[in-house]
């Protein structure tokens, strides 16, 4: 019968093999313990090709010699423990292949590591942080997140403010700043870039190497739960970018691990990423999965994480995506469909929710592959949400189009009802739409300065009420004119313009409206809520439409031409005094200050509707109006 050594169970090591643990991390990787009255760490990292692998730090002057450590059986668990250790102390693996090759691995299960371009893995404790999230933790559990808001202000760490040139604000920093303008702007969570150490800058995050160990640019493991604590006390969620579909091929990482490719798997052409420069994960390697799904389970336990967004789902799913014909592989049916990373997600997201019932799991989705966010039990991947890459690509593409054009591509608008039920949406302004060329939202919109403007208010009232939950990159909610610099901090100069700041004022009000009506988000997942008033009028570029939630409605009036109107009746659904609740049109918001107050419907059908009302209409606005009183009579 196999035995574990130095305290490890057989059945903990049995599960990772079996791919179904959870909570690997508890056992991989370095733990301080006591073990036999003695204070040390415990050593355990998987290796199952390796003939031999010891552990090298700054505690044996990087000589493993005398720290070989023992195989657990058939596990392909290598273990050690080492007396006098602690905290600080830095390490690595050698790992000797079959070949007499000697590798120096930084630890994959790592909970800390030195600061690029230095690797070594940095032993941590990551118990004992005193959280004071209680009352955040319980009002989550008795939220739905489909019927309730969720408006994400998405931010990279590393250039939302800096301190100088790669000097970036510590996580305790970013709880002091980022944290109550966030609070301020009336977001109710905030999306980071990934976070995981990663050796390269310019990747921002998304080419990993220490996929349990926060990036040492902004800190240390327990200032970024001091992070995350700080949010959840001023009431705003924390969603993490999360990239489980690839990891870099820096030699101190997961490639080639043991000499053989054990997380990346043995067909070279299905691990390839030749446009990251990166490897896919072995999604049908039980141990990778267990490492992969214990990673989700780790950030939401260790970090209080309320959600995940997982990247790259349409690369993960399709074998050629992304990739030179020389590069195609199929499937055991002869199917294009990456059938282990189909079952990986279904796991990931069974698991999830098991755990965390209210977790966010957002997809990052570009395919039509249906179902995302069902149940997997009805046959769906199981997120609760999927990024609306659709919507995003159709109306930034209609914006971008001159207003006395936009009559031509009227459909751009309109189409995303045609499915905008079919799946829970987050409609996504991210930092992928503001960077490499593609300009700032501000500068996609054409015409002069004052127009760029007028059009970026009139688009974000009609992104704030089309059916979806919202997430914004940073910048956005001041009109940052050049495209993000990911290097630079943010032009926080431009708030001395009187637009940039009228936008900013702008951008906090809509949010506040957003999070105040629950016409607006209450029924985001039902067809019941939205109801289109006048979808035809592609001449005028007008579109008219309800959003209801279960108690009220709001009427909104988007503008998309350079034309005005003194006088443009829509059907309204109830008779009553209507108010103008929001206009983009308003003085203090950079507009010509032209709307109505009030407008009281009459009894004139219109719209397939038996009250209507006539509405002040400038160029290039948004409105919203809600129902003031009713029918007394």
């Amino acid at each position: 019968m196999q035995t574990a050594p130095f305290g490890l169970s057989m059945s903990d090591l049995f599960l990772f093999n079996e791919g179904s643990s959870h909570h690997s991390y508890r056992f991989m990787g370095a733990h301080p313990m006591k073990w036999e009255g003695v204070s040390g760490v415990r050593f355990a990292v998987w290796a199952p090709n390796a003939t031999q692998v010891r552990v090298t730090g700054s505690f044996n002057g990087w000589d493993g010699a005398s720290h070989s450590m023992t195989k657990a059986g058939s596990t392909g668990i290598w273990a050690l423990f080492v007396p006098g250790i602690g905290e600080g102390d830095l390490y690595k693996y050698e790992v000797f292949t079959s070949s007499g090759e000697r590798r120096l691995k930084s630890d994959p299960y790592a909970f800390y590591a030195e600061r690029r371009p230095l690797t070594a893995s940095v032993i941590t404790e990551l118990n004992g942080f005193p959280w004071r999230d209680g009352n955040w933790l319980e009002e989550k559990r008795s939220k739905h997140a489909y019927s309730n808001p969720l408006l994400i202000y998405e931010a990279h760490a590393g250039s939302w403010r800096v301190k100088g040139k790669e000097v970036y604000l510590t996580y305790d920093e970013l709880a002091e700043q980022l944290l109550p303008y966030a609070v301020e702007m009336g977001y109710t969570h905030i999306e980071l870039l990934p976070l995981a150490e990663h050796p390269l800058d310019q990747s921002w995050g998304y080419q990993i190497t220490g996929f349990y160990a926060p990036s040492s640019r902004y800190g240390r493991p327990k200032q970024l739960m001091h992070f995350v604590d700080c949010c959840h006390e001023r009431g705003l969620g924390v969603i993490l970018d999360w990239v489980p579909g690839h990891f870099c091929r820096d030699d101190h990482g997961l490639r080639l691990f043991d000499g053989t490719p054990i997380f990346e798997g043995p067909d070279e052409k299905l691990a390839d990423k030749p446009q990251w420069g990166t490897l896919a994960f072995d999604f049908g390697k039980n141990e990778v999965v267990s490492f992969l799904i214990s990673n989700a389970v780790y950030w939401m336990e260790m970090y209080h994480i309320d959600g995940l967004r997982v990247d790259a789902v349409a690369s993960m799913i399709n074998l050629h995506m992304d990739k030179p014909k020389e590069l195609y592989t199929w499937n055991k049916l002869g199917g294009i469909d990456n059938l282990d990373a189909l079952r990986f997600l279904k796991r990931l997201n069974e698991t999830v929710f098991h755990y965390y019932p209210e977790a966010l799991m957002l997809a990052e989705d570009s395919s039509a592959w249906p179902a995302v966010t069902s149940p997997t039990y009805l046959g769906g991947l199981g997120f609760n949400f999927k990024w609306n890459m659709g919507w995003m690509n159709d109306i930034l593409r209609y914006m971008s189009y001159d207003p006395s054009d936009r009559k031509h591509y009227h459909h751009l608008i309109t189409f995303s009802l045609v499915y905008a039920f079919s799946e829970n949406y987050v409609l996504p302004l991210s930092h992928d739409e503001v960077v490499h060329g593609k300009r700032s939202l501000l500068n996609k919109m054409p015409g002069t300065y004052e127009e760029k403007f007028a059009q970026l208010r009139l688009f974000y009232g009609y992104w704030m009420t089309h059916p979806g939950k919202k997430l914004l990159f940073m910048g956005g909610e001041f009109g940052q004119f050049d495209e993000w610099k990911d290097a630079e901090e943010l032009d926080w100069l431009l708030l001395d313009y009187e637009l940039h700041r009228k936008t900013q004022q702008y951008v906090r009000e809509l949010n506040a409206l957003y999070t105040e009506l629950p016409s607006l988000w209450e029924k985001d997942a039902e067809s019941g809520g939205f109801r289109w008033i006048d979808v035809h009028n592609a001449d005028q570029s007008i579109i008219s439409f309800i959003r209801y939630g279960t108690k009220s409605f709001s009427v909104i009036v988007a503008n998309f031409s350079r034309s005005g109107y003194d006088s443009y009746r829509i059907g309204v659904p109830e008779q009553g005094l209507y108010r103008v609740r929001m206009h983009s049109d308003e003085e203090h918001y950079g507009g010509r200050g032209t709307r109505q107050r009030h407008v009281a419907s009459e009894a004139t059908a219109w719209h397939g509707c038996n009250q209507s009302i006539s509405l002040l209409i400038p160029p290039l606005s948004f409105q919203l109006l809600i129902l003031e009183t009713g029918d007394t009579h």
